[in-house]
């Protein structure tokens, strides 16, 4: 059986797919697999991930690792491996909880299994993955125009409503704080307090560790316990292992998890009903 590159690729995806379930209790969401390749993986790199490129046909931009990622999925499934209801929560079946990782084959496993997909030879640049909450992606479009400043308030608020008690003063003035965008305390069982620094950055580009050694500099001054570094882009894998080093954990809030804590906090957003067609309506008989 002929293998093309991209074929090759998908095969390498499953087998990461596979791991990354396993590895996270066998049942999560495809975001949340992807985004364990992405920060984990031995074998597919960050970049590879997050490429981003442009199609020469439409001009919009896309990522070709998530079209080979949805069907390396769908293969999976396709197989037996993973299951789903709603094509979103994906759940290990018992055998891809059995299966190990380093014995899977999916050649074998898979390729052999299933018939060929015509779709498989479409153009990649033909393929977008469909946005789920398409609010998020008009959220961080609207921080990404925000200035600075705006952001920073935005940040201190969202930290607030997380329960931060900030202080009134340190990271306010944007000059002279020793480049912290916010300090605070939190109060857990009812009586330890512990000192937290925040660093806001509206970017585009992923922040690396030096930044993060920076904002632990910077924590310094205040003796803060703790920081949470806040960015509407990513981090680095570089990034995130030096904010878990050392005895002073520093929490990453990414461009997704800001959505996630305005979606649970209620802030800034109104949350709107609606509903969705089950198939009694749409299938054709």
């Amino acid at each position: 059986m002929a293998i093309n590159r991209m074929e090759k690729f998908e095969n390498l995806i499953m087998i990461e797919v596979l791991r990354a379930m396993q590895a996270l209790g066998g049942r999560i969401t495809r975001k949340e697999v992807k985004r364990e390749i992405r920060d984990h993986s031995e074998v597919i790199s960050e970049e590879k991930v997050d490429e981003v490129k442009r199609s020469k046909k439409t001009g919009t931009t896309y990522r070709p690792f998530d079209y080979r990622f949805n069907f390396a999925v769908k293969h999976l499934i396709t197989t037996g491996f993973v299951i789903t209801e709603d094509n979103r929560n994906l759940e290990l079946s018992e055998k891809g909880r059995t299966v190990k990782p380093e014995d899977f084959d999916p050649i074998r496993d898979v390729r052999a299994v299933i018939s060929k997909d015509s779709a498989n030879d479409t153009d990649v640049e033909e393929e977008t993955e469909t946005e789920e909450e398409p609010w998020k992606a008009e959220l961080l479009a609207a921080l990404a125009k925000m200035p600075p400043q705006k952001f920073e308030m935005f940040s201190r608020g969202l930290l607030i409503h997380m329960g931060v008690e900030l202080d009134d003063n340190i990271g306010v003035s944007y000059v002279g704080d020793g480049g912290l965008d916010g300090f605070g305390y939190i109060t857990s069982d009812d009586f330890r307090t512990t000192r937290v620094a925040l660093q806001a950055k509206r970017w585009d580009g992923k922040v690396s560790a030096p930044e993060i050694d920076k904002f632990r500099g910077a924590m310094d001054k205040y003796n803060a316990e703790y920081g949470i570094f806040i960015t509407t882009s990513d981090f680095t894998r570089e990034a995130m292992k030096t904010a878990k080093a050392g005895t002073r954990i520093i929490t990453l809030i990414n461009g997704d998890k800001i959505c996630d804590l305005v979606a649970k906090y209620h802030y800034y957003v109104e949350p709107v009903t609606t509903y969705k067609l089950k198939s009694f309506f749409t299938d054709n008989e």
